[in-house]
């Protein structure tokens, strides 16, 4: 079974060239590319995404990713020895305690206080089963803002180039915060 299943992720594995990624969303956004592939004729045509009008029908179903993309990778130190710690936040569990990433997470012990600055800090409850970490975060302050101010915009390895504005991260149709990501196929 897992011979057919490696099988048939092998077909979606290619070498794509780094100068080939995008590095930015291009100006305007909907001048991005396209590729159609026309299932009848086999044809594949190269289009803009504004064309992609031409290629919905009536019934159709477009899934849009609305969510707002957090600046959700953190830089602290651990109080106990100054070292320097990654936090990246993967889901809120409640109003202070969210399940995360950690870097290096061998060295968060449970208990550990890591500090972002001096209005945010969090604390290690627990391991996930996954290897990240549950922390709970102590804050003088509204959380969001606090996250606004320290955090960072959790760009892709691919994505070399420093961010100049955390606004063309988002999605043109992002709403609702909440995302430790962005979904790069819409980032055009």
């Amino acid at each position: 079974m897992q011979k057919n299943n490696y099988n048939i992720l092998s077909t979606y594995d290619y070498f794509l060239p780094e100068n080939q990624i995008a590095q930015t969303p291009i100006e305007p956004r909907d001048h991005s590319k396209l590729l159609a592939y026309n299932i009848e004729t086999k044809q594949i045509e190269h289009k803009k995404f504004y064309n992609i009008l031409d290629y919905l029908k009536n019934g159709d179903v477009l899934v849009v990713n609305n969510t707002r993309v957090l600046p959700a990778r953190l830089y602290g130190v651990k109080v106990s020895t100054g070292a320097k710690i990654e936090i990246l936040l993967l889901k809120r569990i409640n109003l202070t305690t969210w399940e995360t990433l950690v870097k290096p997470g061998k060295r968060a012990k449970l208990g550990e206080i890591i500090k972002f600055n001096d209005k945010l800090c969090c604390k290690i409850v627990a391991d996930t089963e996954f290897g990240g970490k549950i922390v709970e975060f102590i804050f003088k302050g509204v959380f969001e803002q606090l996250i606004q101010e320290v955090g960072v915009m959790p760009l892709p390895p691919y994505i070399h180039e420093k961010l100049e504005n955390q606004e063309r991260y988002q999605t043109v149709y992002s709403k609702t915060n909440g995302s430790s990501a962005a979904p790069t196929a819409g980032l055009h």
